[in-house]
């Protein structure tokens, strides 16, 4: 029986995974691969040409920031910076009198956007290259938190998944304005440095403010830090009460797949768990073999990641030939 390095290298072998940037697996803390190849990347929509990476380089984990925002809210509400998520969404941008005064948005919670619930409309499903993207036409806009907040209410909050960089936008801004710092500035403070994640950017947007939805640049060896410190319980620096809330299935997707607070959840047994990219880029958490799968990727705007999808199958059949021991 083949072992997990030896599936992987089979894959890479075949040519399965050509836009493979970086790999990082570990079990309880032992890694069993790590690897890095070369090709075209990008920081968001500027092209970096030809790159050779190895550790130290540090990669776009596009949506994958969105899952890093939700561990911040959580240390923020730690620490008496933002408010329950059942507060008010509306209520945390006075600077828009008419949208707070406006009874058909009096319902939205800030747990609507962790859960991407909002029932706004908002379209993310074609590339992130046009403005037909309603994140990028966000980022075109004069003001990102009123677009956002004033698109019009398709339908009743809380009850369909449809997926929002909005929120999570809404979400980075009422932490910076909590913590009186910009989102990247208190990641590094509470998140970073106690995990001793010396390196990372946060791409910001033309008005110097991070981009919360899709700007985090890290290694994949701290991309996996991170989902070792979410099987740890947090190790004290993300509460393990927020935790456990964070990763409660919340709202169905499709078949044995949920969200919680900005993190999928396969309700399968054994229950995983992930955060996923553009371009492939995937945090995995298998927290009954305490495997931890990081993967940067350059399938940028390819709905189907096909260098991902081929590596985390090679993953997942050892897995199941783990299980049926």
């Amino acid at each position: 029986m083949m072992a997990i390095e030896e599936r992987v290298e089979a894959v890479l072998r075949a040519g399965e995974a050509p836009n493979l940037h970086g790999l990082v697996v570990r079990r309880h803390g032992e890694v069993l691969v790590e690897h890095y190849g070369a090709g075209e990347d990008y920081r968001l929509g500027e092209a970096l040409g030809h790159v050779t990476f190895d550790a130290a380089t540090l990669h776009d984990v596009r949506s994958v920031s969105k899952s890093v925002v939700a561990l911040l809210y959580g240390i923020a509400l730690k620490d008496g910076l933002v408010p329950v998520p059942g507060a008010g969404l509306v209520a945390q941008f006075p600077e828009y009198p008419d949208l707070v005064a406006d009874q058909s948005r009096a319902h939205l919670t800030i747990e609507h956007a962790l859960t991407m619930t909002l029932g706004l409309d908002w379209d993310e499903s074609v590339p992130y290259t046009s403005t037909a993207n309603s994140e990028l036409a966000m980022e075109e806009s004069p003001d990102r938190y009123r677009y956002v907040l004033e698109r019009p209410v398709v339908e009743e909050a809380g009850k369909r998944w449809s997926y929002c960089g909005g929120g999570t936008t809404l979400v980075g801004g009422i932490i910076a304005r909590g913590a009186g710092r910009s989102l990247a500035e208190y990641a590094r403070e509470v998140l970073f440095e106690p995990l001793g994640v010396g390196a990372f950017e946060w791409t910001t947007g033309d008005d110097g403010v991070p981009l919360a939805p899709a700007g985090l640049r890290l290694r994949p060896r701290d991309l996996a830090t991170i989902g070792e410190m979410v099987l740890d319980g947090g190790r004290g620096i993300v509460p393990a009460e927020w935790l456990d809330e964070m990763l409660r299935p919340r709202v169905e997707i499709g078949a044995n797949f949920a969200y919680g607070y900005h993190w999928y959840i396969d309700t399968g047994e054994p229950r995983k768990i992930g955060a996923h990219g553009n371009g492939g880029q995937r945090l995995f958490l298998d927290p009954s073999q305490g495997l931890v799968v990081a993967v940067t990727a350059g399938d940028y705007n390819d709905f189907g990641q096909p260098s991902t999808t081929a590596v985390m199958k090679a993953i997942e059949q050892d897995q199941e030939r783990r299980s049926s021991r």
